[in-house]
């Protein structure tokens, strides 16, 4: 059910852009593929930033819920659920977008499996009606014709590290892939410089004084900024270049999605800044009172 559902759709639209592509380049057709994925996601994907970004900022609040509740769990989520429903926050409001891209993932990973095994199931994987285009007619012909590569300069079906040694054109795009995940977390972070560290957080913890919750999770979340490009690396750098190559496009255009979303955030509360200033300064300024613009203009009447 899985494969129908899920690895069969992903794998064919993979393959239709692979057919329709002038020069019917394998590894352009995954560049592209991943391209048309985020940007079909796009509408999820704009909403899970808008719900990191709104939790981001709501951590001084919520570290006034907890000090409200006193260490009562019960009325701290009560409070909690107020707080997020008064916001318009969901708190799992992500998790739906992060098991869409995982269920890509999976359908590439085992379709591309597929291809590296056996070349043949490019045609023999793909909906019939696709089987009758014109390349894959080609290709039921002669096999040998289909060019796993990327410009003849990348193998998509070799690994960045085996047997026979390092590969390194897939390697660089293992290290590639690996670098723009760190910096697509780092995007996603608040500004660390006021921050303290995890370690000195429980080092303080540690000489009797208790560990604010919400400051501990903040410095767990600045470490996976180092945590997800190493596990990145070392789960792509066995396993053919193709699947690195989806992850290293991927990490590139959720990047530039990703500032899309927080720079037009950013504008929108500058906007909003500027105006409430503009605001504060017109009920600041005092208005004149009828008995001296009246004094006012007796006197301009003397003159």
């Amino acid at each position: 059910m899985f494969t129908t559902l899920f690895i069969k759709p992903t794998f064919n639209l993979l393959v239709l852009i692979y057919t329709l592509l002038p020069g019917h380049n394998f590894g352009l057709a995954i560049i592209i593929f991943t391209i048309v994925v985020r940007l079909l996601m796009w509408p999820l994907i704009k909403k899970q930033l808008h719900q990191a970004k709104a939790m981001r900022e709501l951590q001084p609040e919520i570290k006034k819920v907890k000090k409200a509740a006193a260490g009562n769990k019960q009325k701290e989520s009560l409070m909690l659920m107020e707080l997020y429903k008064e916001k318009e926050i969901s708190p799992f409001g992500s998790i739906g977008t992060l098991v869409i891209q995982l269920v890509v993932l999976i359908g590439l990973y085992q379709g591309l499996r597929k291809v590296v095994v056996n070349p043949q199931h490019v045609v023999d994987f793909s909906y019939t009606w696709l089987q009758h285009t014109g390349w894959l007619k080609t290709l039921a012909g002669d096999i040998h014709k289909f060019d796993a590569s990327l410009f003849g300069v990348l193998d998509l079906t070799r690994a960045a590290r085996s047997a026979s040694g390092t590969y390194w054109p897939a390697m660089f795009v293992v290290i590639g892939s690996a670098i723009a995940q760190y910096f697509q977390s780092k995007q996603l972070l608040p500004d660390a410089k006021k921050s303290r560290s995890l370690k000195a957080i429980l080092k303080e913890a540690g000489s009797g004084n208790k560990a604010d919750q919400s400051e501990v999770n903040a410095a767990v979340g600045r470490s996976t900024r180092y945590f997800f490009p190493v596990m990145i690396f070392f789960f792509t750098v066995g396993i053919p270049s193709a699947l690195s190559l989806y992850w290293l496009t991927s990490g590139i255009v959720a990047y530039i999605q990703q500032a899309k979303v927080l720079g037009k955030d950013e504008q929108e509360m500058e906007a909003v800044a500027d105006k409430q200033i503009i605001e504060g300064e017109v009920v600041k300024r005092p208005k004149a009172s009828k008995k001296s613009k009246s004094k006012v203009a007796s006197k301009r009447r003397k003159k």
